[in-house]
């Protein structure tokens, strides 16, 4: 006689679990503790509260002062507003990745707009996510003069802002200390003057950031600051600052331009604002064949400069981490924080650390650097 097939379930356990206590509280209108849960399901205490913490955070549950669990009306799903720096730029895509991955996990709808880099397409997106009805936007644009135009944009809205690594009026910061990680590169740079070339410096130069105002520039203020510390015998000629944009070819350009007539064995210490413009000088110590006079550090551990400081022949002697993977459930949470009436700091500081070749050798790769991002995947991306 043949056996009878067993029509297979394709249940998920905890979630039916979830819906069980959901349930409880449908019935019963009545609040009810974790362990009054515990005892009418019968599921493991432990299961019970991460259940109930969970829908707490969802907005599905909400506990009172005295510990007590209550179903609240389902509530519309949060909608926050990202415009990214520029899809182009390694370390915006790495934030970007971040935050989508978080906004998911947490039940956040997100709407992506690119800001290309250019401040007239950030203005641009700023009025798109105002008329998209978003509830808070976190903005990642790095021109300091538009920035109070874009502030304004919202505030008449009255949505709530958060401002990755410029700060904007009214918005909440969120972002690296840029003095402290400017500091760090020129301490960096120090050492290996004085390992290296046992403290011989003919020229300090920092590739700045200008639009982005002087909250980024104080990376290469922080820098200098950290290299006169140490190399206590260099003087105010010995140091020069241009400006790279925060981005490659331009960095390349002015760096050709400022050592333009450089004499082999003239050693010089650049400190950069971002890892593009490091890598631009980089790009220009090749072209002009003296990458040996050169010890370079920026900002950002994006892919190709760990890549180059893994060599162990580069010029590139070092970068900080911003941790880039703490940016997305930092910032989520920071949003929902602000949208429930939470008091939180004006300036909210990521971690950083110094990354050199001696450390990734040591570690076999570094926590909290880019992971090669070149596409924003798993975000709703839009451009006007």
């Amino acid at each position: 006689m043949a056996k009878a097939k067993i029509k297979r379930l394709y249940l998920i356990p905890i979630l039916s679990k979830a819906l069980d206590v959901i349930e409880l509280f449908e019935q019963s209108h009545a609040p009810a503790t974790l362990e009054d849960v515990y005892q009418k399901t019968h599921i493991s205490k432990t299961s019970v509260y991460r259940i109930l913490k969970t829908l707490v955070h969802r907005g599905y549950v909400a506990q009172a002062q005295n510990g007590q669990y209550r179903l609240v009306s389902r509530p519309r799903r949060l909608r926050f507003g990202f415009a990214v720096q520029s899809a182009e730029l390694p370390f915006s895509v790495a934030v970007a990745q971040s935050v989508t991955a978080a906004a998911s996990a947490s039940g956040v709808e997100l709407i992506v707009l690119d800001n290309r880099f250019d401040p007239d397409v950030a203005v641009q997106n700023a009025e798109e996510l105002v008329a998209k009805r978003v509830d808070l936007v976190i903005e990642f644009q790095v021109e300091e003069i538009v920035a109070p135009r874009i502030a304004h944009i919202f505030k008449r809205a009255d949505i709530p802002m958060i401002a990755i690594d410029v700060p904007h009026p009214n918005a909440t910061y969120f972002g690296v200390d840029n003095f402290e990680a400017g500091h760090e590169v020129g301490s960096l740079l120090a050492q290996y003057a004085q390992t290296k070339w046992k403290g011989s410096v003919d020229r300090v130069i920092g590739v700045g950031f200008s639009e982005a105002g002087s909250f980024v520039q104080s990376r290469i203020t922080g820098a200098f600051d950290g290299i006169r510390e140490r190399l206590g015998e260099l003087t105010p000629e010995h140091f020069l600052q241009i400006e790279g944009r925060g981005m490659r070819e331009p960095s390349r350009r002015a760096m050709l331009e400022a050592v333009r007539g450089h004499k082999a064995g003239e050693r010089i210490l650049v400190a950069a604002a971002t890892d593009s413009s490091a890598l631009g000088v980089l790009d220009a110590a090749r072209e002009l064949g003296c990458e040996q006079d050169f010890a370079i550090a920026g900002q950002d551990c994006i892919p190709e400069v760990l890549e180059e400081m893994r060599t162990g022949t580069s010029a590139m002697i070092g970068s900080i981490s911003h941790e880039v993977e703490t940016y997305g459930p930092r910032l989520i949470q920071l949003g929902i924080a602000l949208l429930r009436g939470n008091i939180v700091p004006p300036y909210n500081y990521v971690r950083h650390r110094a990354v050199t070749p001696e450390i990734l050798a040591a570690e076999g790769g570094v926590a909290g650097v880019a992971k090669q991002p070149l596409s924003l995947v798993g975000a709703e991306m839009e451009s006007v």
